[in-house]
């Protein structure tokens, strides 16, 4: 298998059979002109309808794929009205399975909209994240249980406690189908502030992971991400110190 961060968190994972799409927004390198001429079946997964992971874009490919195309999107996409039904193949939502010939893909649950994907392809087994997260990690400090906090930055009261209890039901959740990852994509943005690393320490405290990716750094840079090694160091988990993008690595 290669994978390839296209950016944000976006990425292609191209096995021997076919190559999959993940929440696609931008391709600052171009790598997508190539990907949509290597012959192989294209399968787009769109996690959720916030525009910096899912864009109309990709709806294009249909025409300039060099083999055929399936749209996998969640179906909290066609509830927000950002595509029409029939412009999707696959509408999952938490809970639902896809499968044919080549791939199996489970919808699982989001601490935000949408849902994080599960697929397993030519024996390995990926997860994507989407938006899922401990996404308010440094209010715990001050969190009292029962209470809000307002934030200014979201300008809402928010529960981190609360949020926290809803994030870890869902690894729990997820643990019900598997415990174990050949590469898992997860974010690691440093805007969220202290305790950025959080959501994914707790991951991989509940899942062995061949290998751990970052994605959703783009505002806070590639080195931000880096800090999430210490953590699968300890753990003896491999990490994908991703650089620029269109860089691409090789999974054995």
């Amino acid at each position: 298998m290669k994978l390839t961060y296209i950016f944000h968190s976006g990425f292609a994972l191209e096995t021997a059979r076919a190559i999959l799409i993940f929440d696609f927004w931008m391709d600052p390198s171009g790598v997508m002109d190539g990907i949509l001429q290597r012959g192989k079946p294209l399968y787009v997964l769109a996690s959720h309808f916030h525009e910096d992971h899912f864009t109309r874009e990709i709806f294009t490919w249909r025409e300039r794929a060099a083999q055929g195309v399936t749209y996998i999107l969640s179906k909290d996409i066609l509830r927000h009205h950002r595509a029409e039904k029939d412009e999707a193949d696959v509408w999952l939502a938490k809970g639902a399975t896809w499968a044919d010939d080549t791939i199996t893909v489970r919808a699982l649950g989001s601490t935000d909209s949408g849902v994080s994907w599960i697929v397993e392809a030519d024996g390995r087994r990926i997860f994507h994240a989407g938006d899922l997260n401990n996404w308010y990690a440094r209010f715990l400090a001050d969190a009292v249980p029962g209470q809000t906090i307002y934030s200014r930055e979201f300008d809402e009261e928010i529960d981190p406690i609360g949020h926290e209890k809803q994030y870890l039901g869902e690894l729990k959740d997820i643990r019900k189908v598997t415990d174990r990852f050949d590469v898992a994509m997860f974010p690691v943005d440093g805007r969220i502030g202290n305790g950025y690393t959080l959501g994914g320490r707790q991951f991989i405290e509940r899942f062995k992971v061949g290998l751990f990716v970052p994605m959703h750094f783009v505002a806070s840079g590639f080195e931000s991400a880096w800090r999430m090694k210490e953590f699968t160091d300890e753990r003896n988990i491999p990490f994908w110190k991703i650089a620029h993008v269109g860089e691409t690595i090789e999974i054995v």
